[in-house]
């Protein structure tokens, strides 16, 4: 039966809890998964003049996912090129395919992060982010073999469709760059203007083929709204065709 003595409070006990009911193991040190479910909005304590929050753990479970598909993609596809795999890895460690993932897994009711009236706030990468953080804080509680295990058996065969997402290309923005190389088109992404502040700021990108705007989008990173803008300026190019 799954043992909570080991720690000192409600919110640890119930961390604690939750990983074990989704991914099947006891947390060594939970501080580290604490952290990585804490959002920069959240972070109001300082070590060394930096931000205590999960930003850290984001850019070392950033390096070991990717990482770690790459070495399942190599063995699931032995026939394969370079190319393929890493639009493949691309495509599972996106930050679209991340969000939908951490939404499945729950991470949106466990991330800690101040509230927002922005109706766009939605569309932020905080669930993304969450999951990156919280392989960082596995890898580093873990070990490397471990948390491989981890993220092949309890995440990726379970959730994740992996010749679903070898069918459906869902990266709008290499498309359209390599449509436009192909027909060799000018293609441009402008990146305009901002709105709001702080966590609320949305990058504004503008699609101009052959000095002809096409697609605007507007979202919390600039690659996002490029992948918006994209996919926008895709479907006006169809409904261009169709016209014709």
């Amino acid at each position: 039966m799954f043992s909570l003595f080991r720690y000192r409070n409600k919110a640890e006990k119930d961390l604690a809890k939750y990983i074990n009911n989704v991914f099947g193991f006891h947390p060594n040190n939970i501080s580290l998964y604490q952290l990585a479910f804490t959002h920069k909005s959240m972070s109001h304590e300082k070590i060394n003049g930096v931000n205590v929050s999960n930003e850290r753990l984001e850019y070392l479970g950033d390096a070991i996912l990717s990482s770690i598909v790459a070495e399942f993609l190599f063995k699931k596809y032995p026939t394969k090129q370079e190319g393929f795999l890493t639009e493949m890895r691309s495509r599972i460690v996106s930050r679209s395919s991340l969000n939908k993932l951490s939404t499945k897994l729950g991470f949106d009711n466990m991330v800690m992060c101040a509230k927002s009236n922005d109706k766009h706030a939605k569309f932020r990468s905080i669930g993304g982010n969450a999951f990156e953080a919280f392989t960082g804080a596995l890898f580093l509680d873990k070990g490397y073999n471990f948390t491989k295990k981890i993220i092949v058996d309890r995440i990726m065969r379970i959730h994740l469709d992996i010749d679903d997402i070898e069918k459906n290309d869902v990266n709008f923005k290499s498309r359209l760059l390599e449509w436009a190389q192909k027909e060799k088109h000018h293609l441009e992404f402008k990146l305009g203007g901002t709105k709001g502040e702080g966590f609320d700021k949305l990058y504004e990108v503008q699609v101009i083929i052959d000095d002809k705007e096409y697609g605007k989008a507007l979202d919390f990173s600039i690659k996002g709204a490029e992948q918006l803008a994209a996919e926008k300026t895709l479907r006006l190019m169809e409904e261009e065709e169709q016209n014709q």
